[in-house]
């Protein structure tokens, strides 16, 4: 018999603002529709979610404005780097997550995305938007807690 194979899990891209940006309500795994070089660019990590957003529209969620650099030997064939993405996700679960949206006036951002296995992935969040006061909080306490991590390894 066999040996099962293991699926990996390998990160490639991580958009660091969406934690700083926004408090993270719920999170969601999605599959992304993606063209040949796109993920040849993937893999080189030419990908930037910095200023992604998640849009939902009525054939259902699509990937905005990521920013997949062009692959060195595409030539006529290359990818246009800031084109719409379509995330593949359950009907239900998108419909779910919109009705959350317009309720609450929350919004969908891209985590991270990464390779499971050999299928591209993208962890998106439900995050509601922090003011100022808020993020400076956030800065607060994350000092404190270092600080009493470094005093109390001395002590």
């Amino acid at each position: 018999m066999a040996a099962k194979k293991k699926k990996t899990e390998f990160e490639s891209v991580l958009n660091r603002k969406a934690k700083r940006e926004y408090e993270i309500l719920d999170s969601l795994e999605a599959g992304i529709a993606l063209l040949g070089t796109e993920v040849k660019a993937l893999r080189a990590g030419r990908v930037s979610l910095n200023e992604s957003f998640v849009r939902a529209r009525a054939d259902g969620l699509w990937l905005e404005r990521a920013h997949f650099g062009e692959y060195a030997h595409g030539n006529l064939h290359n990818h246009e780097p800031l084109r719409s993405r379509r995330l593949l996700v359950h009907k239900a679960e998108a419909r779910k997550w919109l009705q959350r949206v317009k309720e609450k006036g929350l919004t969908i951002v891209p985590l991270r995305m990464y390779f499971h296995g050999r299928y591209a992935k993208v962890e998106i969040v439900l995050g509601k938007g922090r003011k100022l006061h808020d993020k400076r909080q956030v800065i607060k306490e994350r000092e404190a807690q270092r600080e009493m991590r470094r005093h109390g390894k001395r002590g």
